[in-house]
């Protein structure tokens, strides 16, 4: 199936972004039942096209049809649910405190559609990471290009196929194509680019939007850590970071990247871990390879990445204390434990994304902050423990785009969430009202009372009358 040379060429989409524009003026002025209806489009071909859906996931890269409700379908339906049901306080203008030199005026802030938005989705989750932001950018009020990723050509397509159902082109396209086909969409001067991927495209992104002093919302990645605390109950930890570092084939870019454990719970650690992925991925003791519920890597490309950080980490010391079976013809990577991890490892210094999980010691905690501190800001924090006062002083002391206690993941579902990174993991929020936000432009409307004016005696001539006045507004505390 391929995709990779897009139907439209660049004249095309440049038309069609010609197009938007007109829509975009229009939509600005679009009603809470107008964006509504929009949003509910998409649901009710979502309702109707789950099995479409499921299909598409397994064809792109063998992906558990259950594994595609909790992580494709539920995540959309319940963006979409939680919108309907916010939108109308989302819209609406909000007071905003008059100060005292501001006696007599009013003021609100209003939420203006930016216009038009270009939406970059990438493939490890290519269907609930391409219409989750869509919903948002619906919700403001913006008509979309959005670009679905190349390496998922069956989820791909049936976006496109979506979109075509429920929408003229001037008001929501999809463009299909390869790297070249996002550097052409980038090109033109959109109002708001939404891209999740890469910190290394996230900068080409940026660059690029920067030529058009376009606002941007980056969703990137890097090593998210996993600190464990003499205090955390260790089964349960085991069990989270299993789930959380496993599902989708480690090809999340929240799951935990690596742990940290205190060196008096390390060979408890390892054995629970063990015993997690033996309960979630083999109970029968039939093989992991054979399991229902395991994914597999994207392509090949990836899979020789991965192998390769395997084989690096063993050729300079890495423990093997679970796993390391690969299976090239199939993309198969067994979950892997890997200790006795030192800093000229591939899998120290980049973001692993599959099913590697190295594991470190430490014997203080000012230890493993010292260790996440010299790392680039992680998309996300993990702590597992039960003492309030070290888990203060991990979240005071560590940068990351969103901290968790006690669980892995589970921040991508909170829609009250304000879900994004920080620096190198991302720029700016996304999910619920964060998502309409991030497509909003937050205008400062200031209105005076005909007839009043506050301003008068600070007017040229300036004397002495003026410097007393100003003297009364400069207050020191």
């Amino acid at each position: 199936m391929d995709i990779f040379e897009s139907r439209i060429n660049s004249s095309d989409f440049s038309q069609i972004f010609d197009y938007q524009y007109q829509t975009a003026l229009a939509w600005r002025n679009s009603s809470l039942e107008e964006r509504k209806n929009r949003i509910v489009k998409i649901r009710d071909w979502v309702k109707t096209n789950q099995d479409a859906i499921r299909k598409a996931l397994t064809d792109d890269f063998n992906k558990p049809s259950i594994e595609t409700d909790l992580s494709e379908i539920f995540p959309v339906t319940s963006e979409i649910n939680h919108a309907l049901k916010n939108l109308k306080a989302w819209m609406k203008s909000k007071k905003i405190k008059t100060p005292l030199s501001m006696t007599g005026t009013s003021a609100w802030i209003q939420y203006e559609p930016k216009g038009r938005a270009l939406i970059i989705a990438p493939w490890n989750y290519p269907f609930s990471l391409a219409i989750g932001p869509l919903i948002s950018a619906l919700a403001a009020g913006c008509p979309v290009m959005l670009k679905p990723s190349e390496m998922t050509p069956a989820t791909s397509l049936l976006i496109e196929e979506m979109i075509n159902t429920c929408f003229d082109s001037e008001e929501v396209s999809v463009i299909l194509g390869d790297a070249k086909v996002a550097e052409g969409l980038l090109a033109l001067p959109f109002d708001h680019v939404f891209f999740t991927g890469s910190p290394q495209i996230g900068k080409l992104v940026m660059k690029q939007a920067a030529k058009h002093l376009s606002s941007v919302t980056l969703e990137l990645g890097g090593k998210s850590p996993a600190i464990i605390t003499s205090s955390a109950d260790i089964q349960d930890a085991a069990q989270k970071i299993i789930w959380g570092k496993l599902i989708n084939c480690g090809q999340t870019c929240v799951a935990p990247d690596y742990i940290l454990i205190h060196q008096s719970q390390h060979k408890l650690l390892l054995s629970e871990l063990r015993l997690a992925i033996q309960q979630y991925y083999d109970p029968q003791y039939k093989g992991i390879e054979q399991s229902p519920d395991y994914g597999r890597i994207i392509n090949d490309r990836h899979f020789q990445r991965l192998a390769g950080y395997l084989d690096d980490a063993i050729e300079k010391g890495a423990q093997l204390e679970f796993g390391g079976t690969v299976n090239q013809h199939h993309r198969y990577i067994e979950p892997t434990l890997l200790s006795n991890i030192n800093e000229s490892m591939s899998i120290s210094q980049e973001e692993i994304f599959g099913p590697l999980l190295p594991i470190l010691t430490f014997d203080d905690i000012q230890e493993a902050i010292d260790y996440v501190n010299g790392k680039p800001k992680p998309l996300s924090l993990y702590i597992f423990d039960q003492e309030k006062s070290e888990r203060e002083k991990i979240l005071l002391s560590c940068s990351s785009g969103n901290a968790v206690i006690n669980d892995c993941v589970l921040q991508f579902l909170h829609h009250e969430f304000p879900f994004g990174g920080v620096n190198n993991s991302g720029i700016g929020k996304s999910h619920g009202y964060h998502g309409f936000l991030a497509f909003s432009n937050e205008k400062g409307v200031l209105k005076q009372r005909v007839g009043l004016n506050n301003v008068t005696l600070l007017r040229p001539p300036y004397g002495i009358k003026t410097k007393q006045i100003i003297n009364s507004l400069i207050k020191w505390f």
